[in-house]
């Protein structure tokens, strides 16, 4: 048997063991992140919080989140995955059941910032963290899976959400203040259990078999060798223009997601002439299982074909004409078009995470994936003021839309020029392989 296969079966056991375990801690931050959007309505008649205060509150998590995000994943690749990434969903499970007890703008201001501040690290540090686990060859497909986690909090957690909305009352306490202790409270007890779960790398892994797991690490050393930059210091890596360039591309991403996702419940409930419960709940988990379809297929076809920028490009164009055909009076033509903008979004996004690992490794790809990734959700700061700028400025309720979806179109455009730049050129996916192989057959003779 070669070094490659013995790897394969290596990553193969990681992917059962982690994939699962990283979902779930995903899914509930996705969840504590993207829950406001169900509280909306409830929450400002309760707490008075103006429409301008809840859309600034909706972004600017992500400005702590921004500032935090470098450090974050330096401290992980020094201090270990497992101690780190329970820290943060331990910290953000408190902080999130916390706004059951918001009464005013100050408040609620203050607990988006600490939101994202805890927070801070953990999406980059599960990016890099399965670059330990998984060589180049099976990692879009691996991060497609991760991605599960975002439509997966909608499919689950929408109807979730609803139903702890529709407990208004019960024990004196408003729907949603049921929604954000006790989704809040989930985050924390599964960062609990992340302490005693999770694995730093494979050398740690004795659920693998030593022959396995030696040839999985000579794998990952021969591919981390091989990397033009893969020793860089963070401080070059910050200023590296293919990873600012990267940092370009991720920014006009999350505008496109983040101007949809925090409103989502409430287009579908205006569509549907309801209010957000149960039933707008359900609805709102069709563009989710679009999303998660595509998620199951598109990295895949990714791995196999060798295909990144000019696959990126498609998705994120047809994830644009989805946001702006969104804006229709007609919920089954809205539903639609939201589900394919869902699906274009969170598909796309498994296939750029490719491109950082193209030529970084080590605390090098730390801390250019964490500057991607703070930089990139800048995006989801601006894109709900953006969102109620168009719309008040031209006076359309459709323009946030159009402005979100031309987002979009440009992200489709850059990814077009990195294929020009290199670092978004179809990767032959056999080349490695077959390499490997011969290396391997050799030493057997």
């Amino acid at each position: 048997m070669t070094r490659q296969q013995l790897a394969d079966q290596a990553m193969d056991k990681a992917q059962k063991k982690l994939v699962p375990f990283i979902l779930l801690m995903y899914v509930l931050a996705f969840l504590d992140r993207a829950n406001i959007g169900f509280a909306k309505q409830a929450f400002q008649v309760d707490t008075g919080i103006s429409d301008a205060a809840f859309a600034l509150g909706a972004g600017i998590f992500f400005l702590g989140y921004a500032v935090f995000e470098v450090p974050s994943n330096i401290i992980m690749h020094h201090v270990g995955a497992r101690m780190w990434l329970a820290r943060i969903m331990i910290t953000w499970g408190l902080v999130a059941a916390a706004f059951a007890w918001v009464t005013n703008e100050t408040m609620f201001l203050a607990l988006r910032v600490l939101l994202g501040i805890c927070e801070a690290g953990f999406f980059p540090g599960i990016i890099y963290y399965l670059t330990f686990w998984f060589t180049s060859s099976r990692r879009s497909s691996v991060m497609g899976l991760f991605y599960f986690g975002a439509p997966l909090s909608f499919i689950f957690g929408s109807p979730l959400s609803g139903i702890l909305m529709d407990m208004d009352g019960v024990l004196g306490f408003h729907g949603w203040q049921w929604m954000f202790v006790v989704e809040g409270l989930l985050a924390t007890l599964v960062g609990i259990w992340a302490l005693s779960y999770l694995v730093d790398k494979p050398s740690n892994a004795t659920w693998i078999p030593n022959e396995e797991r030696q040839a999985l690490i000579a794998e990952l050393e021969d591919e981390n060798a091989n990397k033009p930059q893969g020793h860089a210091s963070p401080l070059k890596v910050l200023g590296n223009p293919m990873v600012l360039f990267l940092c370009a591309i991720y920014f006009m991403i999350q505008i496109s997601v983040y101007g949809v996702t925090f409103y989502l419940p409430t287009q579908v409930a205006a569509m549907m002439g309801k209010k957000v419960g149960f039933a707008v709940g359900v609805v709102s988990a069709i563009p989710w299982v679009c999303a998660l379809i595509a998620n199951a297929t598109i990295p895949r076809y990714s791995d196999r074909s060798g295909k990144r920028g000019i696959l990126a490009a498609g998705l994120m164009f047809f994830a644009g004409l989805g946001v702006i055909a969104s804006a229709t009076g007609s919920p089954v033509i809205g539903v639609a078009a939201l589900s394919l903008a869902t699906a274009g979004y969170f598909s796309c996004q498994p296939v750029f995470w490719t491109m950082p690992s193209r030529f970084l490794s080590g605390v090098a790809a730390a801390s250019a994936i964490a500057l991607i990734n703070s930089v990139g959700n800048l995006g989801g700061f601006i894109a709900p003021n953006l969102r109620v700028w168009a719309e008040q400025t031209f006076h359309n309720p459709s323009a946030g839309l159009y402005a979100l979806g031309s987002a979009a179109f440009v992200a489709a455009l850059l990814f077009i020029i990195s294929i020009a730049l290199g670092i978004g050129s179809n990767t032959p996916p056999t080349i490695a392989r077959r390499a490997s192989e011969n290396q391997g057959a050799q030493s057997t003779l």
